[in-house]
């Protein structure tokens, strides 16, 4: 009965607990470990349909169960889920790592690579088996004696010191809390206050409670009039989980050894450093093939930065009365000039972005583009918040997601999408298995009786996870390695999540997905334009931050022995790329989930280099018509269904006609340059 083990329909999420954790997966293991003695052994024979029959259905079902154990463990964590995540992780990393380094099953797949037939296989399967070479190579089946075991040890350690990271930013994050009276929240917008006073209310308390989630920290950074209280929230923010807070708490000596024992992975490889590593499945060659294009972003956006500075600080002084600009000023300064400028602020516009009626025109538009209806459907949940549908075609269902929209205690900051189980043609005579996917944010949820309202940066971030998910979703490949995201390289799987926010600043869409809070009446199109004039505000400064973000992870993945100087090599890189300057005290890096607890280690660039496909991508759109049905068919088609089937410049070409250049980018920022190169 345990619902962990049941794979016959949708994951029983309302039902799993943490009781189940440990004898599912050590039920999965047993079941797996005996399907790779099997497929090493004369009983199954060097052929791909056999090899997939025996071993890839016991471990598909050990990672969809142990995924979902994971999302739960993000999404509603309690000291009991962790525990037993803690309990298990050693057991399935130690599993995952054999496997993949198993120089029995390598030998096979080689063997199957070498027999004549191979050439006939389908592309999906070729390129299947292809990148399962490379990965025995990576994950370490090429070792011997001490090496193989010392590797072995890395992976299992790497994987504890990411739980551990993540861990202890979710307890930063919910340990804080600071009881204000209504006062100080003066300027912030009345339903972040009314959200404030219901928390406190909740608790028995008078007055209003702040934390660091998102929803509440932005809000009162960028609106209240508090200086005071500006501080004391970003210097809280800035010190998550470092050596400012709990001892027990502090990712500072995580870091040192995550960075540390990657550098020892890669040697043990061959590999020179961590960068080169982790670029080895990517678009982008070599680690000094990115930090040149992460550099030529930020020479091409400095002088626009420098600008942006400029008049920031003259505005604030002028206007504000603050003649040193401090890092808790800066967004209060900034929607301050917005305001002068463009004669609107964010809290005006949210108030036309209703919950329900930005998901009805987002699934208008994935209908009107690609073809597919999304329909409200039934399924076990871990929330009441938690809505799942289907995404129908022809009246077939052909993928579910499951959308988890509001900020909660005990549910990871951020936004993303992740997949609760991939397309496949099962070999064990199951038939088709549809896509399910995650799409998890974290925005104000609803006070009292009217919907969540949702600010224009957030219809960005969920048009930007709901373009992820159409990339797992809508996938046509029927090899689960290659389908939908799987498969894709790491720095092209932004494309289709960032082609989506463009979406999100055309009036033909804005206009069916807006509605007043109070009145009903659509974004009113003067307030549009005046949005569309503030789009690249400050876009220079944005730019500049995405580049020091990504030129610190690279250099610091690249260049043996900076695990001893995180901090100093954060200072470097910022001076630089000429970004805003930060206390000595500030943190980011021990807050920096993406690094050391999401995979984008030595990938962080991948959003700027993504960006360039997906706005030269949109450009078609530009050209055709935002609702044009025949480009939006051909960009399913050509990029979403294929996924990881090919590479992913071959699906851009498909779809462009041509390699991506850098001029639609630049100019999407505002930044135009005559002198935009071709992306290689």
């Amino acid at each position: 009965m345990n619902p962990l083990l049941d794979f016959s329909g949708l994951p029983r999420f309302a039902e799993i607990r943490a009781e189940h954790v440990v004898p599912a997966v050590d039920a999965l293991l047993a079941e797996a470990d005996a399907a790779l003695e099997a497929a090493v052994s004369d009983a199954v024979p060097a052929d791909y349909e056999a090899l997939s029959r025996a071993l890839d259905v016991p471990v598909e079902r050990l990672r969809r169960a142990w995924g979902a154990v994971g999302h739960l463990q993000a999404v509603a964590d309690t000291p009991e889920l962790r525990a037993a995540y803690g309990e298990a992780l050693p057991r399935v990393t130690d599993f995952l790592t054999r496997l993949g380094a198993d120089e029995r099953l390598y030998a096979k797949y080689k063997a199957v690579a070498a027999q004549p037939a191979a050439a006939s296989l389908a592309p999906a399967r070729r390129k299947a088996l292809a990148d399962a070479l490379r990965d025995f190579v990576l994950g370490g089946a090429e070792l011997q004696g001490a090496a193989r075991e010392r590797f072995a040890a890395i992976q299992a350690r790497l994987a504890e010191l990411s739980q551990s990271f993540g861990e202890h930013v979710l307890d930063a994050t919910d340990g804080f809390a600071l009881y204000v009276d209504t006062a100080a929240l003066a300027g912030v917008p009345a339903d972040v206050v009314e959200a404030t006073r219901a928390a406190a209310a909740a608790e028995g308390r008078e007055g209003h409670k702040l934390t660091l989630h998102e929803p509440l920290l932005r809000p009162v950074l960028q609106y209240a009039h508090d200086r005071g209280l500006r501080e004391q929230l970003f210097r809280a923010d800035a010190t998550r989980a470092s050596e400012f807070g709990a001892a027990e708490l502090d990712n500072g000596p995580l870091i040192a050894e995550l960075v540390a024992l990657r550098q020892e992975e890669a040697t043990l490889l061959g590999l020179a450093s961590h960068a080169e590593l982790s670029l080895v499945p990517k678009m982008a060659e070599t680690p000094a093939q990115v930090m040149d294009f992460i550099r030529d972003l930020a020479r091409r956006a400095r002088p626009f930065a420098q600008a942006d500075k400029q008049e920031l600080e003259d505005f604030a002084a002028r206007e504000l009365g603050l003649s040193t600009l401090e890092p808790w000023d800066r967004r209060y300064a900034s929607e301050r000039l917005k305001q002068s400028r463009y004669a609107f602020s964010n809290a005006e516009v949210r108030q036309y972005f209703t919950e329900p009626r930005v998901l009805d025109g987002l699934f208008g538009l994935v209908r009107t583009l690609f073809e597919v209806e999304i329909v409200a459907a039934e399924a076990p949940v871990w929330h009441p918040d938690v809505r799942f549908c289907e995404l129908r075609r022809d009246g077939r269902t052909i993928a579910g997601v499951y959308l988890d929209l509001h900020a909660r205690p005990g549910k990871q900051s951020g936004a993303w999408m992740d997949d609760a189980r991939g397309r496949w043609a099962r070999p064990d005579g199951g038939g088709l298995q549809w896509p399910l996917a995650h799409l998890v944010c974290n925005f104000a949820p609803p006070v009292g009786d009217k919907p969540a309202l949702l600010s224009h940066d957030d219809v960005v971030t969920l048009f930007h996870e709901f373009g992820h998910g159409l990339h797992h979703m809508l996938t046509q490949v029927d090899e689960l390695a290659v389908a939908g995201i799987s498969g894709v390289e790491w720095d092209a799987v932004e494309l289709p999540s960032q082609f989506m926010e463009n979406f999100a600043w055309e009036w033909e869409v804005l206009s069916r997905l807006s509605a007043h809070v109070d009145t009903g009446e659509p974004l009113p199109r003067e307030l549009f334009e005046r949005m569309v004039a503030a789009k690249n505000f400050q876009s220079g400064l944005m730019m500049l931050r995405h580049a020091e973000f990504g030129l610190f992870d690279m250099r610091l993945h690249a260049e043996p022995g900076n695990e001893g100087r995180v901090m100093a090599l954060a200072e470097e890189v910022r001076a630089e790329i000429g970004g805003w300057a930060m206390p000595d005290w500030h943190r980011f890096p021990h807050s920096f989930t993406h690094l050391f607890d999401g995979g984008y280690s030595a990938g962080y660039y991948s959003y700027a280099w993504a960006e360039v496909l997906s706005a030269d991508a949109f450009s078609a759109f530009e050209e055709a018509g935002v609702f044009d049905a025949a480009t939006g068919r051909r960009f399913r088609e050509c990029i979403l269904e294929a996924g990881g089937s090919r590479p992913a410049l071959a699906s851009f070409v498909a779809f462009r006609g041509r390699e991506p250049r850098l001029d639609a980018l630049l100019r999407h920022q505002g930044m135009d340059a005559p002198d935009a190169a071709v992306l290689r």
